[in-house]
């Protein structure tokens, strides 16, 4: 199975180029960072409320992206004395989307989903891309949010932490067209009050984007 941050950059996939789609990077380090703790908290690591984030069972997954995430959260709440807040927790998280990245596209190409070609961009340096091999996964994942959004049904609580995470970093475009965006509306917010994280995800992208889209305008 599929870790968030695997199936978030499948998301962000653009088949036809084979590269990432573009996001603002303190949005895409925020969903990174989410998809990670989202992942902890389904493998019963660390557990929320409202306000908080605690660690809950400091044992290592055997994961490096999630025993790497755990470990900085687990020293952020230590030196915090206890509990620490859920927004301060994401951007521990986050500040580290860039060593995680690399890592999950690794694990996709060693699943023969992605493959690597060394090419150029019209820039001078040389770049990477990532066209797929297999887009069994993309496509699953994309059918399956497809038809929870499109329907009553009561989801996967993984799906619903994958919502969140789509939601926040306004991927549904890829997911659903434009008038099913705006006939779901309701249902996504619907899921997304049934994920703390998620909205702490949700909350901090969005006021990133608010504060990107003020700086455009003052430049």
């Amino acid at each position: 199975m599929l870790g968030f941050v695997e199936e978030i950059l499948l998301l962000l996939h653009n088949e036809a180029s084979g590269d990432l789609v573009d996001l603002p990077h303190a949005v895409f380090t925020l969903v990174v960072g989410g998809a990670a703790l989202m992942d902890l908290a389904i493998h019963n690591r660390i557990d929320t409320d409202l306000d908080h984030l605690t660690v809950v069972d400091r044992t290592p997954l055997g994961d490096d992206i999630l025993d790497d995430a755990l470990g900085r959260i687990a020293k952020l709440e230590a030196a915090s004395g206890g509990q620490i807040d859920i927004t301060e927790a994401l951007y521990e998280a986050a500040a580290y989307a860039e060593i995680y990245r690399p890592l999950a596209l690794k694990r996709l190409i060693a699943r023969g989903i992605l493959k690597e070609e060394n090419g150029r961009h019209l820039w001078v340096f040389r770049s990477r891309r990532y066209p797929l091999i297999d887009n069994t996964e993309q496509q699953e994942v994309r059918t399956r949010l497809r038809q929870i959004l499109l329907s009553d049904e009561i989801p996967d609580p993984r799906d619903i932490v994958l919502i969140c995470l789509v939601d926040a970093c306004a991927l549904m475009r890829f997911v659903l067209s434009d008038a099913e965006l705006t006939a779901t509306v309701a249902r996504v917010q619907q899921l997304r009050k049934m994920d703390l994280i998620g909205q702490a995800v949700t909350k901090s992208a969005s006021e990133t984007e608010a504060i990107i889209r003020f700086a455009a305008t003052t430049l």
